[in-house]
């Protein structure tokens, strides 16, 4: 019998600031800022539905790595995931601790993945400590032949973790 998986994703993405005026009255000496707050779980069965998952390091070669979406690390060191068909439902990118500079992710040069409905070029540039996380709210293209790739640029043999969710 073969095996399934399913998956279950949490998305949350929170900024939650309070402010406490002094020699105010008391009863009315707050202000809290937090409207903007994304939290959701999309799984197999949802709308959109997520269905592929994977976790990976990319290290970039002479300051750059293009990643292509049809075929992406999986979760196991056998495994390669083929997006193709599906979209971008969620994405991080995490660059390491040790980087000296900054590394940028972008829509690829050749066969490019826009993050929004248009495909629009897009790029993020992140120290060492930054991150950036996407929710696409199933704007994304499907991934295929000419919406495939996300660039790395950066210095040397830098390292980025990227996080996906497929649907």
């Amino acid at each position: 019998m073969a095996n399934t998986v399913t998956f279950s994703g949490h998305f949350q993405s929170k900024l939650t600031t309070t402010e406490t005026f002094s020699g105010a009255d008391t009863a009315n000496n707050t202000v809290t800022l937090d409207g903007d707050d994304e939290d959701f779980t999309l799984t197999g069965t949802t709308t959109p539905a997520i269905t592929k998952v994977s976790r990976f390091t990319i290290t970039l070669s002479a300051g750059a790595a293009t990643l292509d979406l049809t075929a992406i690390p999986g979760l196991t060191p056998n495994e390669t995931i083929d997006g193709t068909g599906l979209k971008v439902q969620a994405i991080k990118f995490t660059p390491s601790s040790g980087n000296a500079n900054p590394i940028t992710a972008s829509k690829g040069g050749t066969n490019g993945y826009g993050l929004t409905a248009a495909g629009t070029t897009w790029s993020i540039p992140m120290d060492a400590g930054q991150s950036s996380l996407r929710n696409t709210n199933n704007a994304a293209p499907a991934i295929g032949g000419s919406a495939k790739t996300i660039d790395f640029a950066g210095t040397g043999s830098q390292t980025i973790k990227v996080t996906i969710w497929l649907g």
